[in-house]
């Protein structure tokens, strides 16, 4: 079988840190064959150090030298660039969110299945040895029926200072749509794709909004800061569960650190580091498995997943469907903080 030839979308330091490296990784399997950039130097500095022979400052010409694309742009274009490189019949591996809104999602969607094109959104924390280990111990019953989930995704000072991430109009939101989606997302995978059914949450920014602030990650200005650095909510589903959600950019905490728990009926479990908690044999069992060292990244896990899919050998790990439910959480966060009230979800 031919290699597939890949194309990126956005030169930034995504691109160039975790999926052009996993593309060139399996070069038995695919090719980058161009890059595009608005900023066309730099995305001419990429080709130059991968050896893309292509490289484009708009990318409607790209879709010509390409059989799939991996998009690596601001959040708000994701969806406008899914949609044309689908319509021109090239698969589609996105960054994370999916999008900024339900809609644009559903509009994804649905022209990945008019022209019968793979798409899938990077949501590499389903490919983290922890991750696999939880799902095949919640397949298995090690904990039962879930219950209660805990998730808190949080970070001390530590507000992006590069690229766009605290522009609201080019990226939809701060803390929740850049870092606490991939949380979101792994708690949902793992309890089997729940439908929410109502959601409390609140969001906060006045921390970045105070002047003189000390953050590792870099500088920005705390007068143009407008998307939130922290956020907290509550969140019901419909066969019962319901889930504690927070994350951060930018707490007063003593030090990061990334936590999601699930307790059930039969027992319950700790994903960092992975533990399980059951009783049986008289007694309360604590397990901690010897999770066995990889050699191959989380990165190069969901590259490998998206060209065997693109080539008709592997099933997608992250559907779009599944994306969508992300971005239909984080809407209803945003939408209940901004009216100060809980807010229903539909499907």
């Amino acid at each position: 079988m031919d290699k597939l030839r890949m194309g990126i979308i956005g030169a930034g330091g995504i691109a160039q840190e975790r999926h052009i490296p996993a593309y060139v990784g399996m070069d038995e399997a695919v090719e980058v064959t161009a890059i595009q950039d608005v900023n066309l130097e730099r995305a001419q500095l990429a080709a130059e150090s991968f050896d893309i022979p292509h490289v484009f400052e708009e990318y409607e010409p790209l879709f010509k030298e390409v059989d799939a694309v991996t998009i690596c742009t601001p959040n708000k274009f994701h969806s406008e660039i899914a949609i044309a490189a689908l319509e021109a019949g090239v698969h589609v591996l996105c960054e994370k969110p999916m999008a900024i809104t339900t809609k644009e999602c559903e509009d994804m969607i649905t022209a990945a299945k008019k022209n019968n094109r793979r798409l899938s959104i990077a949501y590499h924390f389903r490919h983290m040895p922890e991750s696999r280990l939880a799902k095949e111990a919640i397949l298995q019953g090690e904990i039962g029926d879930p219950l209660v989930v805990r998730v808190q995704a949080m970070r001390r000072r530590k507000v992006p200072g590069w690229g766009v991430f605290t522009n609201k109009d080019l990226q939809g939101g701060g803390s929740l749509i850049d870092f606490g989606c991939h949380l979101l997302d792994l708690a949902l995978w793992l309890l089997e794709d729940p439908e929410p059914l109502e959601v409390m949450g609140k969001t906060y920014d006045r921390l970045s909004k105070t002047p003189g602030q000390v953050n590792d990650w870099g500088a920005f200005d705390h007068e143009t800061f407008n998307v939130d650095d922290h956020v907290t909510s509550y969140i019901t589903f419909k066969n019962g569960l319901s889930m504690q959600f927070e994350c951060s950019w930018a707490a007063n905490i003593k030090e990061d650190y990334t936590s999601l728990s699930i307790s059930g009926v039969n027992g319950g479990m700790d994903l960092y580091p992975f533990q399980l908690y059951q009783t049986k044999h008289g007694a309360v069992w604590n397990s901690q498995p010897a999770i066995p060292k990889e050699s191959l990244s989380e990165g190069f896990l969901q590259a490998k997943n998206f060209v065997d899919s693109c080539r008709g050998e592997a099933e997608l790990v992250v559907k779009p469907e599944q994306a969508l439910k992300v971005t239909r959480l984080m809407e209803a966060i945003y939408k209940s903080s901004e009216i100060g009230s809980s807010v229903r979800i539909s499907n």
